[in-house]
């Protein structure tokens, strides 16, 4: 399931091997958000050469659309998206939280009406690993409430009673139902998916410890720490990813849900995490934001125009093997959606990449060093350049 390989002697940050039904995964790793069986304008094949080992599903969109029964009559999520990598799928307590229009808690779990028409649904921790199951998930997550960022400290206590109750229930139900997802008897890449358990607790350290302590009774595959990222400052995202990690078993994986800019995923590598995922690298270059060593970089700023370098003549990803900051500022200024697609692409290499980089670093117990080397090459840019860009840009 997981191994533990080295850890740097530098930091608190740490290589290992993750085995799932569709291959080994090389930890520490960025997983992609593939929130409705796609990672936004990419193929599956673009994946691939961008050397991403897993991607990220989500139970709660894919069970509204397209449906568990189109997924099913494909033969499960990976041969509906043409991915046949590792996948892991959010158990979409967030979206159950954030985007539907209205929604009851109760301890059988949670009614809501769906953000696309309005229908209602129910559901509870059981149903929501049987949704994972029919996905055909590698890696699973328990249903949780996902507390937003402040909340009174009575009700976090609540939410995180509710949330261990149902992680109970997940593992019972998973337990008793750890068999080949979608009834593919003849097919071994649906066979054992792990399960992983949510820490909750919000900016409340012992909420978080005592979170801990309940998930390691109950006893998961794996560890993601959610409830970050929800608006909270920067600061305290780091200290409690970094004082719930210390908590977490060594032989066991550590996922930060939702986290983010390479800054960020350094410092949580840093902090002995071993899994992410965030929209950032998409969703940003989607907007014309790209990533380099040397800082990131907004496309549609007039500077660029006649500009004919590529993105980052460092990299070997297919966008800048083939276009220019002056081709793709084009293409972004004329609406054309190659534009998206080619900063898209080069953003996901450029993660993958600084992932490879860390795992280097970290098996030669420099981790610590290659960290202060980016950050000071990454905030390296002049401020007023910066500023010129924001007034600069369309």
């Amino acid at each position: 399931m997981f191994t533990l390989i080295h850890k740097d002697k530098s930091s608190k940050a740490r290589c290992g091997k993750l085995t799932t039904a569709h291959g080994e995964v090389n930890t520490p790793v960025f997983m992609p958000v593939g929130t409705q069986g796609t990672v936004k304008t990419l193929s599956s094949a673009e994946l691939h050469d961008c050397e991403t080992e897993i991607i990220l599903g989500n139970a709660y969109h894919l069970y509204l659309r397209p449906g568990l029964d189109v997924i099913r009559k494909a033969g499960g999520l990976h041969r509906f998206m043409g991915w046949d990598g590792p996948i892991l799928t959010d158990s979409g307590g967030y979206q159950v939280f954030s985007l539907a229009k209205l929604r009851k808690l109760t301890e059988d779990g949670a009614e809501f009406s769906s953000h696309i028409d309005g229908a209602k649904h129910f559901l509870t921790p059981e149903k929501v690993i049987e949704i994972q199951q029919a996905l055909g998930s590698d890696i699973m997550v328990t249903f949780d409430e996902c507390v937003h960022y402040p909340a009174a400290r009575d009700y976090v206590e609540q939410s995180l009673e509710l949330t261990t109750k149902w992680a109970r229930r997940s593992k019972e139900y998973f337990s008793e139902n750890r068999k080949p997802s979608l009834g593919f008897a003849r097919d071994r890449q649906t066979e054992n998916p792990l399960l992983f358990g949510i820490v909750q607790g919000s900016a409340y350290l012992d909420l978080r410890k005592k979170a801990v302590s309940d998930l390691l009774k109950i006893g998961f595959d794996g560890y993601a720490i959610g409830g970050v990222s929800v608006g909270e400052p920067n600061s305290l995202i780091h200290e409690i990813a970094g004082y719930t990690a210390a908590l977490l078993p060594d032989d066991k994986a550590k996922y930060l849900m939702g986290v983010g800019t390479p800054p960020d995923v350094l410092e949580a590598i840093d902090e002995g995490m071993d899994m992410f995922d965030c929209v950032v690298p998409t969703r940003n270059g989607r907007n014309g934001q790209a990533f380099t060593m040397s800082g990131d970089l907004q496309l549609r700023n007039a500077e660029y125009k006649e500009d004919l370098r590529p993105i980052d003549e460092d990299c070997g990803c297919y966008t800048c093997r083939t276009h220019t900051r002056a081709y793709i500022r084009h293409l972004f200024n004329t609406g054309e959606l190659l534009g998206l697609r080619l900063v898209s692409l080069h953003n996901i290499f450029f993660y993958a990449k600084l992932m490879g980089l860390s795992r280097q670093a970290i098996l030669e117990d420099r981790f610590l060093n290659f960290k202060t080397e980016f950050m000071e090459k990454y905030n390296s840019r002049p401020k007023n350049e910066k500023t010129k860009e924001r007034k600069n840009s369309f």
